[in-house]
């Protein structure tokens, strides 16, 4: 493989590199740049090239917290491919989390070279989040970061088999807010026919109504100038807007539990926004309907979802604990917490409930909410772990990539946990891209009764749903979109 591999697309010829018998092509761009007139418009057509584009850097990261961006051109997709020569790949399109506020093809975490050599070509996005992508503002589209991610989907239809892929067998791929960005495609028309199976792990349960994001977009524009009118956002520079978001998010948000709920316990005040058009319903409400896009599911979550999340939230007093378990929604009920799982101190309830509330029972409900409508769906629960973060938030992820120790991490663990972090990522990397090939991943569907679960851990096993105490607190959420508490915030 001493030439460099070429692919000729609907832009131009693309130039890339081989490493490890992996061709990689980055930094390519699949919408033009969104500055100036395109800044919050819907993305639009990437500009053709004339002779050979070298595609062997990665593309700028969109504007987001502690990191600055190289150049305007931040919609670009970087591809993997075993074979650029082939013909009729399945393709993984990963559309990466970060709380809607960061995304980087770069992160080395994701890095999709390992899943490339499995047999696909991999194919990793950059949109628009914080507040480029996701704030509320007048004469503007909502979701521009949705709309990002349908362009790169367009754009893989037009040009993944110039790199051996098959257009006509794609799996859209995403953990937590890309989970939350995938499960929203679900539901949207003008995402219909653009792929063929999804992959949804650690769905988060906060999409917003249009009131609640216009108010967050409110707080956001105080943050920059009081006198600033959301028409005037425009005119302030990207790094300016990020940092007005950081500071608000950090500052203002977990102070905001009166006003936005449970919102303040997360780390963003952004999310999909339910407006009637772009994203019409709740991803729960458009399954259980029979969605415009009826594609086969893989579902997942980790056991210890809300450890990190909680740890954010400093000390757990016992009263403060059972008044945040009290607002996170009707159904959850501080005192029966208490009572269905009293082997755990405030801390341990705290974690158990968040992760319920933002991650676990969202992805469980999206399970069933398939099922009603007649979607083929699978379910499986990571419980394995290492160190102190245990089956920790993102940690599935990275061990389909086969990057969870690329710094160590799992190293210091110690050799046996080596081990058995790479027989488990072998065998959902196995399963997740026979998933991705032929739409079943291996084991039995889910359904309400059975609820076969693949529980990836030391022994893997599939048995019924495992978290059954807090399926049974939950059992009567339903998720719809969050909007403001009429109580103001003192």
């Amino acid at each position: 493989m001493d030439c460099s591999p070429q692919a000729r697309i609907a832009t131009g010829v693309l130039e890339g590199e081989w490493k490890n018998g992996i061709a990689a092509f980055l930094g390519i761009p699949f919408a033009a740049a969104p500055v100036g007139a395109n800044r919050f418009a819907a993305p639009r057509p990437a500009p053709p090239w004339d002779g050979v584009r070298r595609a062997t850097e990665f593309g700028s990261a969109p504007p987001q917290p502690r990191r600055e961006s190289e150049d305007d051109d931040w919609l670009n997709l970087a591809v993997w491919t075993p074979d650029p020569g082939a013909r009729g790949l399945p393709v993984l399109v990963w559309i990466s989390g970060g709380a809607y506020l960061q995304c980087s093809t770069a992160n080395p975490h994701h890095d999709g070279r390992i899943l490339a050599a499995g047999g696909a070509v991999v194919v990793s996005v950059n949109y628009r989040v914080g507040a480029e992508g996701w704030a509320h503002l007048p004469g503007y589209p909502d979701n521009r970061g949705l709309l990002d991610q349908i362009a790169a989907l367009r754009w893989v239809r037009e040009n993944i088999a110039a790199f051996g892929g098959a257009p006509d067998n794609v799996a859209v791929f995403g953990q937590s807010s890309g989970a939350g960005s995938v499960a929203a495609l679900l539901v949207m028309p003008r995402a219909a026919g653009l792929f063929d199976r999804a992959i949804v792990q650690s769905l988060p349960g906060t999409y917003f109504t249009s009131e609640l994001a216009a108010e967050v977009t409110g707080r956001i524009l105080a943050e920059l100038d009081p006198s600033l009118a959301p028409e005037q956002l425009a005119e302030v520079s990207p790094q300016r807007l990020t940092t007005a978001v950081t500071q608000m998010s950090e500052e203002l948000l977990p102070t905001m539990a009166a006003r936005w709920g449970p919102v303040a316990y997360t780390p963003t005040p952004f999310s999909p926004v339910v407006d009637g058009e772009i994203l019409p319903v709740t991803p729960w409400e458009g399954l259980a309907a029979g969605p415009a896009n009826q594609v086969p599911m893989l579902l997942g979550h980790v056991r210890d979802e809300g450890r990190l999340l909680a740890a954010r939230l400093g000390p757990a007093e016992d009263a403060a604990v059972d008044q945040m378990i009290n607002s996170l929604a009707p159904a959850a009920d501080a005192a029966r917490y208490r009572a269905d799982f009293p082997e755990l101190a405030a801390a341990e309830l705290r974690e158990v409930a968040l992760g319920d509330w933002l991650m676990r029972m969202p992805t469980l409900k999206l399970a069933e909410a398939a099922h009603r409508g007649r979607v083929p769906v699978w379910l499986s629960e990571l419980c394995w772990g290492h160190g102190p973060g245990g089956a920790a938030h993102t940690l599935d992820a990275l061990l389909v990539f086969g990057t969870a120790d690329i710094f160590g991490e799992v190293t210091t663990a110690g050799s046996a946990k080596v081990e058995e972090y790479r027989r488990l990522s072998e065998l959902m990397r196995t399963e997740y891209l026979t998933f991705a090939a032929t739409g079943d991943p291996g084991w039995s569907r889910f359904d309400p009764d059975r609820r076969a679960t693949r529980i990836y851990g030391t022994d893997p096993s599939v048995r019924p749903y495992p978290e059954q105490r807090s399926q049974a607190i939950w059992s009567g959420h339903r998720y719809p979109a969050m909007d403001r508490l009429t109580t103001v915030a003192g």
